[in-house]
């Protein structure tokens, strides 16, 4: 039985009742039992439970979970209160104050205000081995996110797609770019932000699309 907010469960029933997610959740039961795995367990689909099916206005593509203590709590680029900022939330904190004018210098790296607008912070990969980046990449997580990112394109529109570095921007070709908007960039990552993130202006970009479709703006 998967503990997911209950829109989702409807939206991905199919797939919860193929072969490959019974692995995968196999595959998870196993690295949790043997070592330290992020995020904990309750959070492995908080993203899904903070944003349902039909609330999702934006969505924000991230690769896998931090991989350091404390760090981690199921929404892609965010980490829990008092924890310090890592360097790609610093970035985007910096673009969004370049861009929009919003002050975040004493800003937390909990994003969940963004989920609850409709926001969705989705790593393509959930869940990942203590201080091992991308540890579970073969997992099997890629075919389930994949199909999210299907469901959310052929069952909804105007959605806004923020696709940030080569990994993100893969997924592309799963998005019906005749319904949502498509943003590309760089990754906020120090060592490429200053390749395209900087400048991309994605916050005002989305806001612009949304208002123009009669929808609230998303107060970054």
């Amino acid at each position: 039985m998967v503990k997911i907010e209950s829109s989702w469960k409807e939206a991905l029933s199919d797939f919860f009742e193929t072969p490959e997610f019974a692995e995968l959740g196999k595959a998870v039961r196993a690295e949790y039992e043997n070592g330290k795995v992020y995020p904990a367990p309750k959070n492995i689909f908080r993203a899904f439970d903070e944003t349902p099916f039909g609330e999702v206005k934006v969505i924000i593509l991230g690769q896998d979970p931090y991989h350091g203590h404390g760090q981690a709590e199921g929404l892609s680029f965010s980490v829990p209160d008092g924890v310090l900022l890592p360097p790609s939330l610093k970035n985007i904190f910096k673009e969004i104050e370049n861009d929009i004018g919003i002050d975040t210098t004493m800003r937390s790296g909990n994003l969940l205000p963004w989920a609850q607008q409709g926001v969705f912070l989705l790593n393509s990969i959930l869940t990942v081995r203590a201080k091992q980046a991308a540890s579970h990449h073969n997992l099997g997580w890629e075919k389930f996110t994949d199909t999210v990112i299907r469901k959310l394109s052929e069952n909804r529109e105007n959605l806004v797609f923020m696709l940030w570095g080569n990994y993100a921007r893969g997924k592309k070709d799963l998005i019906d770019r005749n319904k949502h908007l498509i943003l590309e960039a760089s990754h906020p990552s120090p060592f490429s932000a200053d390749n395209g993130f900087f400048g991309c202006k994605h916050f005002s970009k989305c806001n612009e699309y949304l208002k123009n479709r009669e929808q609230n703006e998303i107060f970054w």
